[in-house]
């Protein structure tokens, strides 16, 4: 296992060094060093790391929600308002219903898996995204009408909704059969979850008051009892349906809410430990892919990616309309909307753990999706920065 490990960490920090001086995200290398180690190439992961791969991405998961709601502050989303909340629902919603429909016809498989396969590939990439809406901010570009902020707000959102629908369709598998009533469970689920986790939020607040802790002990704190509002979906899945994701999204957000301070700084530790998560997530991905299903789907992969792209981009400009953003600033929001890394790492690998019929395809598909969208969405971003966005300060 610890040959394993090093292998990991020097040949994936190594690659991802390579990659960023080229100007393609890092993520991908990782990848490519997860495909190369794992099984279908040299097979030098060791199985016992592969063994527990879900249980890692899973905390890598929670990391990712952490680190969402300690930095999406609600003052940014009520200013940004509407157009935030119809960015992340109707091009995600437009995006899913697309991929559902290509997904059965082209893969002739069912539509519940179809969905499923939806959902994994619609998310956009906070890992991507938020770093270039971070030195946006930093530099000016386009704060006058607060685009960073729209941005960054609508993909956290997007993200979540997303995966509370990914749970809900693989739910419905479980059970066997796809059942509308089901979906009516998901705004119980979300409500709960955001109580729960903005209660216990605040009691934690409350505690760190009282008690004076150091920041790595609160990190370890938090994460702990992330790791508990995860599992209690499960727990109370019996009784009444309840979001264990919310829930620890609200903790960070509450956290964020009543401490501003302490926020920040529990977010510069978690953003410290999320190089050594996001490494993990996204080389074990790698590992995961089924080399022959990649080649198998190829080509049609690539135009089912290519149409999700379309219609995503078209989702966000049909949901920026009527607000007061030039064109060229909606166009840069739609150019945002472009890549996928994190939810699709994150998730892509469980339906085929969980026994869905089709998930190597879908597997194989949310792999490609990284590999065509981050560095395409990356570069986009970057070069449209300039010509698109107006700098504070400066002239039209």
């Amino acid at each position: 296992m610890l040959l394993s490990l090093a292998l990991i960490l020097i040949i994936g920090f190594s690659l991802s060094g390579i990659f960023h001086k080229i100007h393609i995200p890092g993520l991908l290398a990782m990848i490519i060093t997860g495909i190369v180690l794992g099984p279908q190439v040299l097979n030098l992961i060791s199985q016992d790391i592969l063994a527990i791969s879900g249980d890692l991405r899973e905390i890598a998961f929670i990391v990712i929600l952490l680190r969402a709601g300690l930095s999406l502050d609600l003052k940014d989303l009520k200013m940004v308002g509407r157009p935030a909340i119809l960015m992340s629902f109707v091009s995600a919603t437009l995006e899913i219903g697309a991929i559902t429909a290509l997904g059965h016809f082209l893969f002739h498989i069912p539509l519940l898996e179809s969905a499923i396969m939806g959902t994994v590939v619609a998310a956009v990439s906070p890992a991507v995204i938020i770093p270039r809406m971070n030195k946006l901010m930093e530099s000016g570009h386009g704060s006058e009408r607060r685009v960073p902020h729209l941005v960054m707000a609508s993909a956290s959102i997007d993200g979540v909704y997303v995966i509370v629908l990914f749970t809900a369709f693989m739910e419905m598998y479980g059970k066997g059969q796809f059942d509308a009533r089901q979906l009516l469970d998901v705004p119980i689920s979300i409500i709960l979850g955001l109580l729960i986790g903005a209660a216990v939020g605040f009691l934690m607040v409350k505690v760190f008051e009282k008690l004076h802790f150091r920041d790595t002990i609160k990190v370890l704190i938090i994460l702990s009892v992330a790791f508990l509002l995860f599992t209690l979906e499960d727990w109370l899945e019996p009784y009444v349906p309840v979001s264990g994701l919310l829930a620890v999204l609200a903790l960070g957000m509450m956290t964020l809410r009543t401490q501003p301070p302490m926020a920040k700084r529990l977010l510069g530790k978690f953003s410290k430990l999320w190089v050594g998560t996001e490494i993990l997530l996204f080389v074990l991905v790698g590992a995961s892919v089924d080399i022959r299903s990649i080649t198998n789907v190829g080509l049609v992969s690539v135009l089912i990616i290519a149409a999700a792209m379309a219609v995503r981009f078209s989702g966000v400009l049909l949901s920026l309309l009527g607000t007061p953003l030039s064109a060229k600033e909606r166009l840069y929001c739609a150019i945002s909307f472009l890549p996928k890394a994190t939810v699709q790492a994150a998730v892509g690998a469980i339906p085929l753990a969980a026994g869905v019929a089709s998930g190597n395809t879908i597997l194989s598909i949310a792999v490609l999706a990284i590999m065509i969208t981050a560095p395409i969405g990356a570069v986009a971003m970057d070069a449209a920065c300039n010509p698109l966005l107006i700098r504070q300060g400066t002239e039209v």
